[in-house]
């Protein structure tokens, strides 16, 4: 009982703000998601990257050791995906990013933080921030068929993670005034995040449900087993080996779809893909927090 109520006190926080996103479309709300997603991923998340990797006491080779493991999951992870898309017959610029990008910024970030406390955030963070770097230059480019992967670059959380990870390294502080109002922006990108997803989920028009659901449940138990071995591959700690499966096992994210429609892929394959995974993992995340706490 202990141990369900745990995992419920991490997860309903989660839900319940991403079913008020979903309840308020539902009533006829207006909910403007793409300037709520420029302002949280242009401002509010590299200030919470930036103060998060600032402010955290974790030894800087654990951060490095979960970087490697992260950057080797996401590489198996990938082979191993575009193996199952190509032996499927299904397309691999609608299939292939999707299936690879979990949603680690609008579920995974929050997920950490409540389960793990700041010490979580701040392995979530570097997780998220190598899964945002691969998802906007491979990832864009194979649904995009092409573009330049330098466009990564101008990302607003790639600097924020460079310029956090420099000031975690050498000790260094902003002044208190910076710090503070730095935090306070970066607070609001977590119920930001968690709202927009319902939203957007409410609005998404998917397709192709039954294949979805399979999918689906092949992804999870991928990036499970991979982020597993990869752990204990890097004999990580509890909490950075916890936050790397939380992480990878994340359903696929909303940004898959939005990629999906700008470059003409079939969204609305994607989109099934996005509400199914997200209706499981009402059920695989408390699980796998089970299994973890």
């Amino acid at each position: 009982m202990t141990l369900v109520l745990t995992v419920l006190e991490i997860v309903a926080p989660v839900f319940i703000l991403a079913a008020i996103g979903f309840t308020w479309v539902r009533l006829g709300g207006e909910y403007r998601v793409k300037f709520v997603t420029e302002l949280a991923m242009t401002l509010s998340v590299p200030c919470l990257i930036f103060t998060a990797l600032m402010e955290t006491e974790i030894d800087p080779q654990a951060l490095t050791a979960v970087s490697f493991a992260a950057v080797l999951a996401y590489g198996a992870v990938t082979t191993l995906t575009w193996g199952m898309v190509r032996i499927a017959g299904l397309e691999v610029r609608t299939w292939l990013a999707p299936l690879i990008f979990g949603n680690t910024g609008n579920l995974g970030l929050p997920l950490a933080l409540f389960a793990f406390g700041d010490e979580g955030l701040g392995f979530a963070v570097v997780i998220f921030a190598i899964m945002a770097v691969y998802s906007f230059t491979f990832g864009v480019w194979v649904v995009a068929g092409g573009g330049s992967p330098l466009k990564v670059l101008r990302e607003p959380m790639v600097g924020a993670t460079i310029l956090g990870l420099l000031f975690m390294s050498q000790g260094w502080q902003t002044p208190v005034w910076m710090t503070n109002t730095l935090k306070l922006l970066g607070q609001i990108a977590i119920p930001l995040m968690l709202i927009t997803l319902g939203v957007a989920v409410a609005r998404l028009h998917p397709r192709g449900l039954g294949r979805a659901v399979v999918l689906s449940v092949l992804k999870i138990a991928l990036c499970i087993a991979i982020a597993w071995a990869a752990g204990r591959w890097f004999a990580l700690g509890p909490v950075p080996f916890a936050v790397l499966v939380l992480q990878l096992s994340t359903p696929v994210a909303v940004t898959s779809y939005l990629i999906a429609e700008k470059y003409g892929a079939e969204a609305d394959h994607v989109a099934g893909l996005v509400v199914v995974s997200t209706l499981l993992s009402v059920v695989t995340i408390p699980l796998t927090l089970a299994v973890l706490i």
